[in-house]
C-alpha cells in the first residue's frame, strides 16, 4: 500500500543503490509492491558473503519490473542505469565503524567518491529526486537531538558519511540537484547484516556460543525496525515537495539499552547468553535517541513496530536461516 499522498510520482522508475543490502533489498521489495519499476545497483563488495546478498535479492529478481546491474559506483559508467529514473535512492555505503579505522581508503572511495559520481550522473540525467541515506553516526558519540544539533562524528566512517551529506548539499546548491537526506538510526530486523550487534547476539544465543560485549551494556539505541525505516523512505518520495532540501532523522519509537535487549532475547529464546566482556571500542556511540519531531511533522512519519515485536521477527528469520544451513 502506498503512503498517503503518493500522487506525484505514482508510477515511477526508481533506482536503488545498495539494492542487495539489508535495507536496500527491503526497499526494492516495497517499491515493487507499490507498482514502481525498480533498477537495482550493487557492487557486491566482499564486506560479508555474496551469498547473503544474493538471498536478499531473490524475491526482487523474480519480479518483471525489476532490473539489476552489478556496478561499482566508484568506477562504472552510471549513465545507462540512471537514465530514465525519476527517483534515486542512495542506500549504498561502506558500513561499520571498526574497519573504518584501518581501511579509510575503502570508506572514502565508497562513501565519498561513489556518492559524488552518483550525484553527477543524477545531475546529467536530470533526476527529479535524490534521496540520500545517511546515519546517526554523523552526530557523534551522543545522538539525541534534532537535525540541527552539532555534527561531531567520532569515527572515520561517520566522517565519510557526513562528507557525503556535504556533497549532496553542494550539488543541490550549485547545480540544483533535488536532494533529501535521511539519517537512519540503528536499523534492525530480518536480513540484518552479519556484522551488526543484534544479528551476532541472536546467532550466539541460537548456537550456544559466547557473545563479546563491548562496554558495560548500558549503551542505548533508538532502534528502528526495517519496515518502519522503509516506510519513512517511501514517505520522502511520496511527499517530494515537502521533503526536498530537508534533512530528517529516521528512528524507532523506543530507546533501549543493550542489556535490555539481551534480557529480552534471553526471554524469547529461553536461553542464557554466555557474555565475554571487553572495553568499549573507539568510535562506538554511547547513546542514540532519534528526535523524529521534524519527519513526523513534515512527512507524517510514525514508527509502529515495538522492539519486542521487531526482535521476534528477526529471531524467526535467523532461525529459518540457520535451519537451512
Amino acid at each position: 500500500m502506498a503512503p498517503e499522498g503518493n500522487t506525484e510520482l505514482a508510477m515511477s522508475r526508481c533506482l536503488v543503490t545498495g539494492a542487495a543490502g539489508f535495507i536496500g533489498s527491503h526497499l526494492c521489495d516495497a517499491l515493487l509492491d507499490q507498482g514502481h519499476d525498480v533498477v537495482g545497483l550493487d557492487a557486491f563488495i566482499p564486506y560479508y558473503p555474496r551469498a547473503v546478498k544474493e538471498a536478499n535479492l531473490a524475491g526482487a529478481r523474480r519480479h518483471p519490473r525489476f532490473t539489476f546491474h552489478e556496478l561499482d559506483l566508484r568506477t562504472a559508467d552510471l549513465a545507462g542505469a540512471v537514465s530514465g529514473c525519476e527517483v534515486v535512492f542512495h542506500e549504498a555505503a561502506m558500513p561499520g565503524l571498526m574497519r573504518s579505522w584501518s581501511d579509510l581508503d575503502l570508506y572514502a572511495s565508497c562513501n565519498l567518491v561513489g556518492t559524488q559520481r552518483l550525484l553527477e550522473a543524477a545531475r546529467q540525467a536530470r533526476v527529479a529526486h535524490v534521496i540520500h541515506v545517511s546515519t546517526s553516526s554523523v552526530y557523534g558519540r551522543e545522538a539525541t537531538g534534532p537535525e540541527d544539533s552539532a555534527l561531531q562524528p567520532c569515527s572515520p566512517y561517520g566522517i565519510t558519511k557526513l562528507g557525503a551529506e556535504h556533497l549532496c548539499r553542494t550539488y543541490a546548491g550549485h547545480f540544483g540537484v533535488p536532494v533529501t537526506i535521511l539519517r537512519y538510526f540503528s536499523v534492525y530486523g530480518p536480513r540484518q547484516r552479519p556484522d551488526m550487534a543484534y544479528h551476532i547476539l541472536i546467532r550466539c544465543l541460537l548456537r550456544n556460543e559466547p557473545f563479546t560485549l563491548y562496554g558495560a551494556g548500558d549503551q542505548t539505541r533508538s532502534n528502528t525496525y526495517a519496515a518502519d525505516c522503509v516506510q519513512a523512505t517511501l514517505l520522502a518520495m511520496a511527499q517530494r515537495e515537502r521533503a526536498l532540501g530537508g534533512t530528517f532523522n529516521v528512528g524507532g519509537g523506543q530507546v533501549v539499552s543493550l542489556n535490555e535487549v539481551i534480557a529480552l532475547l534471553e526471554e524469547l529464546t529461553g536461553r542464557r547468553l554466555d557474555i565475554r566482556r571487553k572495553p568499549a571500542r573507539p568510535g562506538d556511540q554511547k547513546h542514540t535517541a532519534a528526535d523524529i519531531t521534524r519527519i513526523a511533522s513534515v512527512l507524517s512519519y510514525q514508527p509502529s513496530t515495538p522492539v519486542r515485536e521487531g526482535l521476534q521477527a528477526q529471531l524467526a528469520w535467523e532461525r529459518q536461516i540457520l535451519s537451512a544451513t
